[in-house]
């Protein structure tokens, strides 16, 4: 069994299903994972994979062994995890819309947190595609709209 399950809420268990109903599997902790402590998560387009990179979620968090669901380090881990998910999925989302980023952003560039601006430009050195990363760390605390994108493009 995938450990990650254990930190998604009910809503990201439906993005999670979504995704393997669009004809994406799910792997943890791939050798992927070892880029860097602070990936958390990655598409592997070609072969239609989610990685979760559980390990790194729980190192940078500060997560050893699970003390109750109102423990800090608990609370981390889980955040980082939901949102490497729907991050994940909603490039799945953008595979499904033909490649494309799913919003035009064309002068109208929302706020993103300072520490996803970094985020933001360690991942597009590895994808390449600033918009459809920028869209990613835009939805990523929106569960809503990743599973509507995901019914929309995919189903």
């Amino acid at each position: 069994m995938l450990e990650f399950i254990m930190f998604l809420s009910g809503q990201d268990k439906e993005i999670l299903e979504l995704t393997k109903k669009a004809g994406y599997s799910i792997e943890e902790n791939t050798p992927l994972c070892l880029l860097g402590d602070k990936f958390f998560g990655f598409l592997k387009r070609e072969q239609r994979t989610i990685v979760i990179c559980t390990n790194n979620a729980k190192k940078i968090g500060g997560y050893s062994i699970p003390r109750g669901f109102q423990d800090d380090d608990f609370q981390k881990t889980k955040i980082y995890i939901r949102r490497a998910l729907r991050h994940e999925a909603v490039h799945v989302a953008q595979n499904c819309n033909q490649g494309k980023a799913m919003n035009d952003y064309t002068g109208r560039m929302y706020k993103l947190h300072p520490y996803k601006e970094s985020a933001l430009k360690r991942s597009t050195s590895l994808s390449g595609n600033r918009d459809k990363e920028y869209e990613a760390y835009w939805m990523e605390d929106k569960p809503k709209l990743v599973r509507s994108s995901l019914l929309k493009y995919c189903l």
